[in-house]
Protein backbone atom coordinates (compact mmCIF):
# COMPACT_ATOMS: atom_id res chain seq x y z
CA UNK A 1 0.00 0.00 0.00
CA UNK A 2 1.34 3.41 -0.96
CA UNK A 3 1.04 5.69 2.06
CA UNK A 4 1.46 9.37 2.82
CA UNK A 5 2.13 11.16 6.12
CA UNK A 6 0.82 14.67 6.75
CA UNK A 7 1.90 16.26 10.05
CA UNK A 8 3.41 19.63 10.91
CA UNK A 9 5.49 18.19 13.77
CA UNK A 10 8.96 16.96 12.63
CA UNK A 11 9.22 14.46 15.50
CA UNK A 12 5.82 13.00 14.67
CA UNK A 13 6.84 12.65 11.03
CA UNK A 14 10.06 10.86 11.99
CA UNK A 15 8.26 8.46 14.34
CA UNK A 16 5.63 7.63 11.76
CA UNK A 17 8.29 7.05 9.10
CA UNK A 18 10.12 4.63 11.42
CA UNK A 19 6.89 2.74 12.11
CA UNK A 20 6.02 2.51 8.42
CA UNK A 21 9.46 1.10 7.56
CA UNK A 22 8.77 -1.85 9.87
CA UNK A 23 5.57 -2.85 8.03
CA UNK A 24 6.29 -4.93 4.89
CA UNK A 25 3.01 -4.09 3.13
CA UNK A 26 3.48 -0.31 3.47
CA UNK A 27 5.47 1.88 1.09
CA UNK A 28 6.04 5.52 2.03
CA UNK A 29 5.63 7.83 -0.99
CA UNK A 30 5.66 11.15 0.84
CA UNK A 31 5.97 12.99 4.17
CA UNK A 32 4.38 16.44 4.23
CA UNK A 33 4.21 19.30 6.72
CA UNK A 34 0.82 20.66 5.60
CA UNK A 35 -2.22 20.01 3.41
CA UNK A 36 -0.85 22.00 0.47
CA UNK A 37 2.24 19.80 0.21
CA UNK A 38 0.03 16.73 0.56
CA UNK A 39 -2.21 17.84 -2.30
CA UNK A 40 0.84 18.08 -4.57
CA UNK A 41 1.81 14.51 -3.70
CA UNK A 42 -1.73 13.24 -4.29
CA UNK A 43 -1.74 14.89 -7.71
CA UNK A 44 1.48 13.12 -8.68
CA UNK A 45 1.36 9.81 -6.80
CA UNK A 46 -1.10 7.01 -6.26
CA UNK A 47 -1.85 6.97 -2.52
CA UNK A 48 -3.79 4.16 -0.85
CA UNK A 49 -3.47 5.24 2.79
CA UNK A 50 -2.90 8.61 4.42
CA UNK A 51 -1.75 9.24 8.01
CA UNK A 52 -3.17 12.64 8.82
CA UNK A 53 -2.74 15.08 11.69
CA UNK A 54 -5.77 17.27 12.46
CA UNK A 55 -4.42 20.53 13.86
CA UNK A 56 -2.16 21.97 11.18
CA UNK A 57 -1.50 25.51 9.94
CA UNK A 58 -3.64 26.71 7.05
CA UNK A 59 -6.05 23.82 6.47
CA UNK A 60 -6.95 21.36 9.20
CA UNK A 61 -6.67 17.65 8.56
CA UNK A 62 -10.44 17.20 8.69
CA UNK A 63 -11.09 20.00 6.19
CA UNK A 64 -8.37 18.61 3.94
CA UNK A 65 -9.97 15.17 4.01
CA UNK A 66 -13.38 16.65 3.23
CA UNK A 67 -11.93 18.44 0.20
CA UNK A 68 -10.72 15.24 -1.49
CA UNK A 69 -12.95 13.89 -4.25
CA UNK A 70 -11.21 10.52 -4.32
CA UNK A 71 -10.39 9.97 -0.68
CA UNK A 72 -7.79 7.32 0.12
CA UNK A 73 -8.09 5.24 3.26
CA UNK A 74 -7.23 7.54 6.16
CA UNK A 75 -5.89 7.12 9.69
CA UNK A 76 -6.06 10.25 11.83
CA UNK A 77 -3.10 10.77 14.17
CA UNK A 78 -3.64 13.59 16.64
CA UNK A 79 -3.06 14.80 20.17
CA UNK A 80 -6.68 15.93 20.52
CA UNK A 81 -9.31 13.40 21.53
CA UNK A 82 -12.28 15.77 21.00
CA UNK A 83 -12.18 15.43 17.21
CA UNK A 84 -13.04 11.72 17.24
CA UNK A 85 -16.77 12.23 16.64
CA UNK A 86 -16.16 14.43 13.58
CA UNK A 87 -13.78 11.84 12.15
CA UNK A 88 -16.46 9.14 12.10
CA UNK A 89 -18.43 11.19 9.54
CA UNK A 90 -15.44 10.91 7.21
CA UNK A 91 -15.29 7.10 7.38
CA UNK A 92 -11.67 7.07 8.56
CA UNK A 93 -10.06 3.71 9.23
CA UNK A 94 -8.88 4.61 12.73
CA UNK A 95 -8.20 7.45 15.15
CA UNK A 96 -4.85 7.37 16.93
CA UNK A 97 -3.91 9.58 19.87
CA UNK A 98 -0.32 10.79 20.22
CA UNK A 99 2.01 9.47 21.40
CA UNK A 100 1.17 6.36 19.36
CA UNK A 101 2.62 3.07 20.53
CA UNK A 102 3.79 0.64 17.88
CA UNK A 103 1.25 -2.08 18.84
CA UNK A 104 -1.59 0.45 18.44
CA UNK A 105 -0.11 1.62 15.14
CA UNK A 106 0.15 -1.96 13.93
CA UNK A 107 -3.49 -2.64 14.79
CA UNK A 108 -4.60 0.41 12.80
CA UNK A 109 -2.57 -0.38 9.69
CA UNK A 110 -3.67 -4.02 9.76
CA UNK A 111 -7.27 -2.81 9.72
CA UNK A 112 -6.46 -0.54 6.78
CA UNK A 113 -4.72 -3.40 4.96
CA UNK A 114 -7.73 -5.66 5.41
CA UNK A 115 -10.02 -2.98 3.98
CA UNK A 116 -7.61 -2.39 1.10
CA UNK A 117 -7.50 -6.09 0.20
CA UNK A 118 -11.27 -6.27 0.34
CA UNK A 119 -11.58 -3.30 -2.02
CA UNK A 120 -9.05 -4.89 -4.37
CA UNK A 121 -11.07 -8.09 -4.45
CA UNK A 122 -14.18 -6.13 -5.30
CA UNK A 123 -12.44 -4.38 -8.19
CA UNK A 124 -10.86 -7.53 -9.56
CA UNK A 125 -13.99 -9.60 -9.32
CA UNK A 126 -16.19 -6.83 -10.76
CA UNK A 127 -18.84 -7.39 -8.12
CA UNK A 128 -21.17 -5.04 -9.92
CA UNK A 129 -23.93 -7.14 -11.51
CA UNK A 130 -27.31 -6.43 -13.01
CA UNK A 131 -29.02 -7.11 -9.70
CA UNK A 132 -26.68 -5.70 -7.05
CA UNK A 133 -23.73 -3.46 -6.27
CA UNK A 134 -21.41 -3.19 -3.29
CA UNK A 135 -20.84 0.16 -1.58
CA UNK A 136 -18.65 1.23 1.34
CA UNK A 137 -20.77 2.06 4.39
CA UNK A 138 -20.07 1.84 8.12
CA UNK A 139 -16.49 0.60 7.58
CA UNK A 140 -17.59 -2.36 5.46
CA UNK A 141 -18.80 -3.33 2.00
CA UNK A 142 -22.58 -3.45 1.94
CA UNK A 143 -24.48 -5.37 -0.71
CA UNK A 144 -27.31 -3.31 -2.23
CA UNK A 145 -30.00 -5.19 -4.16
CA UNK A 146 -30.90 -2.83 -7.00
CA UNK A 147 -34.48 -3.99 -7.36
CA UNK A 148 -35.03 -2.85 -3.75
CA UNK A 149 -33.77 0.71 -4.39
CA UNK A 150 -36.45 3.43 -4.59
CA UNK A 151 -34.23 6.44 -5.28
CA UNK A 152 -30.76 7.81 -4.60
CA UNK A 153 -30.02 11.28 -3.31
CA UNK A 154 -26.72 13.14 -3.68
CA UNK A 155 -25.48 14.95 -0.56
CA UNK A 156 -22.28 16.77 -1.55
CA UNK A 157 -19.60 14.07 -1.04
CA UNK A 158 -22.10 11.41 0.01
CA UNK A 159 -25.04 9.62 -1.52
CA UNK A 160 -28.07 8.38 0.38
CA UNK A 161 -29.59 5.21 -1.06
CA UNK A 162 -33.26 4.99 -0.13
CA UNK A 163 -34.63 1.46 -0.18
CA UNK A 164 -38.30 0.57 -0.66
CA UNK A 165 -38.23 -0.98 2.81
CA UNK A 166 -37.46 2.44 4.31
CA UNK A 167 -33.86 1.50 5.05
CA UNK A 168 -31.28 4.16 4.19
CA UNK A 169 -27.68 3.40 3.21
CA UNK A 170 -25.19 6.29 3.23
CA UNK A 171 -21.91 5.94 1.38
CA UNK A 172 -19.12 8.41 0.65
CA UNK A 173 -19.05 8.78 -3.13
CA UNK A 174 -20.30 11.10 -5.81
CA UNK A 175 -23.71 10.72 -7.43
CA UNK A 176 -21.99 10.44 -10.82
CA UNK A 177 -19.88 7.54 -9.58
CA UNK A 178 -22.85 5.51 -8.45
CA UNK A 179 -24.77 6.45 -11.61
CA UNK A 180 -22.06 4.72 -13.63
CA UNK A 181 -22.73 1.50 -11.73
CA UNK A 182 -26.45 1.47 -12.54
CA UNK A 183 -28.33 0.02 -15.50
CA UNK A 184 -29.72 3.01 -17.47
CA UNK A 185 -32.70 0.91 -18.48
CA UNK A 186 -33.77 0.69 -14.83
CA UNK A 187 -32.46 3.94 -13.35
CA UNK A 188 -32.58 7.55 -14.51
CA UNK A 189 -31.08 10.76 -13.21
CA UNK A 190 -33.88 13.31 -13.10
CA UNK A 191 -32.15 16.08 -11.16
CA UNK A 192 -28.60 17.10 -10.30
CA UNK A 193 -29.17 15.55 -6.87
CA UNK A 194 -31.49 12.59 -7.62
CA UNK A 195 -31.45 9.24 -9.41
CA UNK A 196 -34.70 7.29 -9.38
CA UNK A 197 -35.67 3.68 -10.01
CA UNK A 198 -38.03 3.96 -12.97
CA UNK A 199 -40.27 1.09 -11.91
CA UNK A 200 -40.83 2.68 -8.48
CA UNK A 201 -42.51 5.87 -9.78
CA UNK A 202 -46.00 6.28 -8.30
CA UNK A 203 -47.04 9.47 -10.11
CA UNK A 204 -45.55 12.29 -12.17
CA UNK A 205 -46.39 15.97 -12.13
CA UNK A 206 -44.90 18.82 -14.14
CA UNK A 207 -42.00 19.65 -11.86
CA UNK A 208 -41.81 16.62 -9.58
CA UNK A 209 -42.63 12.96 -9.24
CA UNK A 210 -43.69 10.81 -6.29
CA UNK A 211 -41.99 7.67 -5.04
CA UNK A 212 -43.27 6.18 -1.78
CA UNK A 213 -44.90 9.49 -0.74
CA UNK A 214 -41.60 11.33 -1.33
CA UNK A 215 -41.73 14.35 -3.64
CA UNK A 216 -38.65 14.38 -5.87
CA UNK A 217 -37.93 17.42 -8.08
CA UNK A 218 -37.42 17.05 -11.83
CA UNK A 219 -34.59 19.23 -13.13
CA UNK A 220 -35.13 21.24 -16.30
CA UNK A 221 -32.21 19.57 -18.04
CA UNK A 222 -33.59 16.09 -17.33
CA UNK A 223 -37.30 16.64 -18.07
CA UNK A 224 -37.14 15.82 -21.78
CA UNK A 225 -35.46 12.45 -21.21
CA UNK A 226 -38.03 11.53 -18.55
CA UNK A 227 -40.87 12.61 -20.84
CA UNK A 228 -39.50 10.40 -23.59
CA UNK A 229 -39.49 7.44 -21.22
CA UNK A 230 -43.10 8.15 -20.20
CA UNK A 231 -44.29 8.56 -23.80
CA UNK A 232 -42.90 5.19 -24.77
CA UNK A 233 -44.92 3.56 -21.99
CA UNK A 234 -48.25 5.37 -22.33
CA UNK A 235 -51.25 3.23 -23.23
Amino acid sequence: MNCLIVDDEPLALDLMEDNIKQIPFLKLVGACRNAFEAMNVLNEQSVDLIFLDIQMPGISGLDFLRSLKNQPLAILVTAYEEHAVDSFDLDVVDYLLKPVSFPRFLKAVQRAHNMFKMMEQVNKASLKTDDHVFVNANYSLVKVMLDEVAFIEGLKDYVRINMISGKIIITRMGLKNIEEKLNPIKFMRIHKSYIIALDKIDSIQKAQLIIKDREIPIGDGYRQLLQSYISNRNL
